[in-house]
């Protein structure tokens, strides 16, 4: 029992280092690996005397001496209680994001989702495990808000979504210098242009977590300024995500519904007829942007948002009118739009 109330202790000042302290910056994914570890120690723990009082009323015995000396050393330490190590994966996660101090190196491996099939996979099955466990346990975490309200983007980029805001909203908070975020986000998302089937469904949920501060928001907001600046974003998140998705996002920010209404022009003026074929084709794309992929998205996007419908339309009569105003098939593509809108 010494032994067990010893390792007790140390895993609770482990969780206050990745809590508190910069020592953190000195972690590797070894030492990340070591630490849950420890986190799934404190649950077994936790499951095995739980409904034992005697035992129980031991450990929390230990927890009361090492939580007193914890905030003796560090003021802002929150004690951890006997039922907290039920879910003490969750607490090291939550509390490693929280520390600004976190090498960038590391927050990607909290990010990563595809294990690799050499010996540290499970490394990181164990921590994409844990990002699942967060949704069942957000109703005692105050870091992480509801998810109930984000449309279906997949469990895992939800959860990744909001990990992503709370890394942004620590870099932007830490520093008035963008570049700091710029080099997270650069970080986090490098592999934009080969991965964007995984990373645009996390852009999404990251845009459509609820904020409810004005941090989140501003983290929302530089999300979605860099998507802009960053040639080809944009472009990668229209045409990789579907059009229920992207009218959503248009609907929750002004910012994005403009680019979107944008760039839905400049792939109609990309367009060209092709009689061999007898349809618009996008010269600089593949069959990811079509007439017809560009009138759901319009028709989406209408039913999500109401009041664009006529404004659309009325740009669309006008750059028809400005090709010649015919009715014909294959004329004019912003014709052809307005047709097919219409039936």
């Amino acid at each position: 029992m010494e032994a067990v109330l010893k390792n007790l202790g140390r895993t609770v000042e482990l969780l206050a280092v990745a809590a508190h302290s910069g020592v953190v910056n000195e972690w590797d994914e070894q030492t990340v690996t070591r630490a849950f570890h420890w986190a799934r120690y404190c649950e077994h723990i936790y499951s095995r005397f739980h409904g034992n009082p005697v035992i129980r009323g031991v450990l929390e015995k230990q927890l009361q001496l090492t939580n007193h000396s914890l905030k003796e050393a560090l003021p802002e330490y929150n004690a951890v209680s006997f039922l907290d190590l039920g879910r003490c994966q969750d607490l090291l996660l939550l509390w490693l994001l929280n520390n600004s101090a976190l090498p960038i190196s590391i927050m990607k491996m909290l990010f990563e989702t595809k294990a690799s099939a050499d010996s540290t996979s499970s490394n990181y099955e164990d921590v994409r495990g844990l990002c699942s466990q967060i949704i069942q346990c957000k109703s005692a975490c105050t870091v992480l808000r509801p998810l109930l309200d984000v449309p279906s983007v997949g469990a895992d980029a939800e959860v990744q979504g909001e990990m992503l805001m709370e890394g942004l909203g620590t870099a932007l908070s830490q520093s008035s210098d963008p570049r700091r975020a710029e080099d997270f986000l650069s970080s986090v998302l490098q592999e934009f242009e080969v991965a964007a089937e995984h990373l645009c469904p996390v852009i999404a949920a990251a845009l459509l977590t609820t904020t409810d501060s004005a941090a989140q928001t501003a983290a929302q907001d530089f999300l979605l300024d860099w998507l802009q600046s960053r040639r080809g974003a944009l472009q990668h998140v229209c045409t990789a995500l579907p059009s229920k998705v992207l009218a959503d996002l248009a609907k929750r920010h002004q910012k994005f519904r403009d680019a979107f209404c944008k760039l839905l022009k400049r792939w109609a003026s990309e367009m060209e007829y092709r009689l061999t074929e007898g349809e618009w084709v996008h010269a600089a794309t593949s069959s990811a942007v079509s007439l017809q992929k560009m009138t759901e998205h319009y028709l989406t996007l209408f039913e999500a948002c109401p009041s664009l419908r006529t404004e659309i339309e009325d740009e669309l009569k006008a750059q028809r009118i400005a090709d010649g105003d015919y009715d014909v098939r294959g004329l004019s593509v912003w014709g052809d739009i307005l047709l097919a809108l219409r039936k």
